[in-house]
C-alpha cells in the first residue's frame, strides 16, 4: 500500500495520485459526495485512508457512466447507515443494472446503425459500378 493510504494527505498530494484536479475534489465535497474531510490548522484538508478509498470508489463508478445523482444516492445511505457497505450494496446493483440496460440499448442502436452505413455503402458501391457500366 501506498504512504496515501496509510496516512493523513493534503488535498494537492491526493489530486495528484489520483490525476484529477483539487477543484473536482472540492466539488465532490460540495455536493456532499465526500462526507465529511479532516481540517488541518488553517483549514488545509486532509484525506485519510477511508477518505481516499472513497474517493477512489467515486471515480470509478464516474469511469462506468454513473452520474453524480446515482452516486449522491449511494453517498446518502452510506451516511445515514455508518458506513455500512451491506446497506448501499443494493441500491448499488439497482444503479448497475439500470446503467447494464442502458448500456446494451446504446450497444444494440449503434449495431443497428452500423448496419444502415454498411448497408448504404453497398448500395453507393453498387450504384458506382453500375454508373462504370453505361
Amino acid at each position: 500500500m501506498s504512504t496515501a493510504e496509510t496516512k493523513p494527505v493534503q488535498i494537492g498530494e491526493l489530486a495528484k495520485n489520483l490525476g484529477i484536479t483539487t477543484r473536482t475534489i472540492r466539488y465532490y465535497e460540495e455536493i456532499g459526495l465526500m462526507g465529511k474531510t479532516a481540517r488541518l490548522g488553517g483549514g488545509t484538508r486532509t484525506y485519510a485512508k477511508d477518505d481516499i478509498l472513497r474517493l477512489k470508489f467515486i471515480l470509478k463508478l464516474k469511469t462506468m457512466g454513473i452520474s453524480l445523482k446515482e452516486i449522491q444516492e449511494l453517498s446518502d445511505i452510506f451516511d445515514i447507515h455508518e458506513k455500512d457497505f451491506t446497506k448501499i450494496t443494493p441500491k448499488l446493483i439497482e444503479i448497475l443494472d439500470n446503467h447494464i440496460a442502458r448500456v446494451d440499448e446504446k450497444m444494440a442502436n449503434l449495431s443497428s446503425l452500423r448496419k444502415d452505413i454498411v448497408d448504404y455503402r453497398i448500395r453507393m458501391t453498387e450504384f458506382l459500378t453500375h454508373q462504370d457500366r453505361n
